[in-house]
């Protein structure tokens, strides 16, 4: 489900999406993976989220939301205690808008942040958009 990055452009923690949900742009609710294991393409992980960026993006007139949620492992270690995306230094926020803005500088589409919110807001979400 990944798409190609521009060179010189990683995924700073595991891409992937959350079955059986539909976002507003048709396709399943992206979700970042916060860990520092390494996993492969096509494997699944139980994890619990710790937040949400809330995305408006502008592509040619049309004005959509494109959401990013934030989870960690159930089983995890070392981030277990992760349990608000808010509570990241400013500046990491920072950085991760950043590389969203830059995944999608080759799409010519518009993105605004509309706002972090903790993992409640993250739920309610996933379980708006569950199919």
């Amino acid at each position: 489900m990944a798409k190609p990055l521009m060179a010189g452009l990683t995924y700073p923690y595991d891409w992937g999406f959350i079955p059986s949900t539909k976002a507003e742009d048709g396709d399943p609710l992206d979700v970042l993976i916060l860990h520092d294991a390494q996993t492969y393409p096509g494997v699944v992980l139980r994890c619990r989220p710790v937040g949400i960026l809330e995305v408006e993006q502008r592509s040619k007139g049309k004005k959509e939301r494109n959401d990013r949620v934030f989870a960690v492992p159930d089983r995890s270690p070392l981030e277990t205690d992760l349990k608000d995306i808010r509570n990241l230094p400013s500046h990491a926020r920072d950085d991760l808008e950043q590389f969203f803005r830059a995944t999608n500088a080759l799409e010519n589409k518009e993105l605004k942040f509309l706002g972090w919110h903790g993992p409640n807001r993250a739920a309610k979400t996933i379980k708006r958009l569950a199919r």
